[in-house]
C-alpha cells in the first residue's frame, strides 16, 4: 500500500538494522518514553476518535479545519499554524464515560442479564501544542494528544456463561506526537504537513471462552496477555484559504497508520493487525459581525479500512476464526460527523463558545454482541466554552461537553448457530470537562 494511504508501524526491531530502521527504532523509543511519562487514557466520542483537539476547539464542538484557535489545530489541519503566530498551549481534560450492556433471549444458562462496564469510571487526558513563525511565510509546530477509548471493565463478566473468567474488558490507547510545518503561499492561502508518530497500547481480559481452537486461529493469544504496544508513522496534510475577508475554508487529511498487536493475534483479524484509520475534514468559518463568528466541519472516519474493526462477527459463519485473514471483528462502519459552532467575542478579554455535533452510528444492530467490549455508540454532543485573557500574552480556556446517552438494541446480534441466539444491547453516555492555558509570545 503506498505511503499516501498507509505507513508501516514498527513492532519488532530488525536483526541487522540499516540507518533508516535505526531512525525508526529511535523514534519508537522516544514514543515509548513519552508514553511512559504521559497518562494515556480513553478519550472517545466519535467511535474511538476524540470529538476535537485543543480546549478552544473542544468548546466549539471540535470545529477546527477553517477555525484555527490554538496550537492543537495541528491535529486537524496543520495549515492553521500560519494563522496563529507564536504560542504554546497546555491542557487537561476530565473524561467520564458511562457504559452498560444487557443480554436477553439467550438459551445459554447464565448469559442473560444486566452488565456494567464502569469498573474504571474517570480518566484524565493531557494535551500540548506549540507553534512558531520562523519567517513571514514559514511556520512550525508540535502537537501531543491522545485518541483511544475502546475501554471497558466489567467486574461481572458478560461472557462468563460461555467460559469467560474473572472480570472482562478491553483498553485501547493511542498517543500522537505530531511535528508540523506550514507554508503561506500568499496572504490568502496556506499549506501544512505533519508527521503522526503514534504509540498504541492494547489489553484484553476475561475472554477465555473465545480462546480455544473452535473460535480462534491462535489460542493463547486472545485474552489476558497483558498490555501490548505498537508504533507507527503516518502523514497529515492541510490547506487553509481565505475566499473573502469574512469566509475561510479549510481541509485536513490524515493517512492510516499501521499497527500490530502480536500478543493478541488470536483476537484481531489478520494475525493481530490494528491500523489507525484514515480520516479527512472539510471546514468553513464565517465572520458574521466583528464579534460573532460561525464555524462548521464535516469529518469522515474510515473505520472500514481497519479489518479487525470493520469485519462483522458473522464471519464465523463462513468458517473464519478470530485472528484469521478476513476473520471476525467488531463490525464498525465508516462514519461522517457534522460539527457546528458559534463564537461570541463578548469583550477584548472574554470569548464565549458553543457547539453541537452529530455522528453517524458506527455499530450496526447486528454487531452489538462483541461490542459489549467497545460500546462506542454515542452520536450527539453539545459543548460550551470560554477563553479569558489574563494580559497581553496569557489566557485561560475552559470547556464542558456532554454526549447524550445512546442505546443500540441488538437485532440478530448473537449468532444462533454458534451461541444459540438472543440479543445484546449496549449503551453509553459521556461528560467531559477541560481546562487549558495558552501563552502568546
Amino acid at each position: 500500500m503506498p505511503f499516501a494511504h498507509s505507513v508501516s508501524g514498527t513492532h519488532h526491531a530488525a536483526p541487522h538494522p540499516h540507518p533508516r530502521s535505526t531512525a525508526v527504532a529511535s523514534a519508537a523509543a522516544l514514543l515509548a518514553l513519552l508514553a511512559s511519562a504521559l497518562p494515556l487514557n480513553a478519550h472517545a466520542t466519535n467511535g474511538y476518535f476524540a470529538h476535537g483537539y485543543g480546549a478552544q476547539s473542544l468548546g466549539a464542538a471540535g470545529v477546527a479545519a477553517a477555525l484555527p484557535q490554538d496550537a492543537l489545530v495541528i491535529a486537524t489541519n496543520p495549515a492553521g499554524i500560519s494563522a496563529l503566530g507564536n504560542r504554546l498551549d497546555a491542557g487537561l481534560t476530565y473524561f467520564a464515560p458511562r457504559r452498560v450492556a444487557s443480554i436477553q433471549g439467550s438459551p445459554v444458562p447464565g448469559l442473560n442479564g444486566q452488565y456494567n462496564g464502569d469498573g474504571k469510571k474517570n480518566f484524565w487526558i493531557p494535551e500540548f501544542g506549540y507553534t512558531r513563525q520562523l519567517s513571514p511565510s514559514l511556520g512550525a509546530g508540535l502537537a501531543v494528544y491522545g485518541n483511544g477509548g475502546m475501554n471497558t471493565r466489567y467486574e461481572r463478566n458478560p461472557y462468563a456463561a460461555i467460559g469467560g473468567q474473572g472480570r472482562a474488558g478491553v483498553n485501547l490507547e493511542q498517543l500522537f506526537i505530531s511535528p508540523a510545518v506550514s507554508y503561506k503561499l500568499n496572504a490568502q492561502h496556506s499549506l501544512g504537513a505533519a508527521l503522526n508518530l503514534v504509540h498504541q497500547r492494547f489489553s484484553a481480559e476475561g475472554l477465555q471462552g473465545f480462546d480455544q481452537s473452535g473460535f480462534s486461529s491462535s489460542p493463547g493469544n486472545v485474552t489476558n496477555r497483558g498490555t501490548d504496544t505498537s508504533n507507527g508513522v503516518g502523514l497529515r496534510l492541510g490547506w487553509l484559504g481565505e475566499l473573502t475577508p469574512e469566509l475561510k475554508l479549510g481541509f485536513g487529511w490524515a493517512s492510516s497508520v499501521r499497527g500490530r498487536f502480536d500478543k493478541y493475534k488470536g483476537l484481531f483479524a489478520d494475525q493481530g493487525n490494528f491500523d489507525i484509520p484514515a480520516s479527512y475534514t472539510l471546514g468553513l468559518s464565517y465572520q458574521l459581525t466583528p464579534r460573532w463568528q460561525l464555524g462548521a466541519d464535516y469529518q469522515v472516519i474510515q473505520y472500514s479500512d481497519v479489518k479487525p474493526v470493520n469485519n462483522p462477527l458473522g464471519a464465523f459463519l463462513t468458517g473464519k476464526k478470530l485472528g484469521d485473514d478476513a476473520g471476525p471483528g467488531f463490525g464498525w462502519r465508516d462514519i461522517d460527523v457534522v460539527k457546528l459552532a458559534v463564537i461570541h467575542r463578548q469583550s477584548d478579554a472574554l470569548t464565549l463558545r458553543a457547539g453541537y455535533s452529530h455522528a453517524k452510528q458506527p455499530i450496526p444492530r447486528d454487531q452489538t454482541f462483541f461490542n459489549v467490549l467497545a460500546p462506542g455508540v454515542v452520536q450527539d454532543h453539545v459543548t460550551l466554552g470560554f477563553t479569558w485573557k489574563t494580559g497581553a500574552q496569557g489566557e485561560w480556556t475552559g470547556y464542558a461537553a456532554h454526549a447524550f446517552g445512546k442505546t443500540v438494541s441488538g437485532q440478530n446480534s448473537i449468532p444462533a448457530n454458534l451461541l444459540g441466539g438472543g440479543e445484546a444491547n449496549i449503551r453509553m453516555k459521556q461528560n467531559i470537562l477541560g481546562v487549558a492555558y495558552g501563552w502568546r509570545f
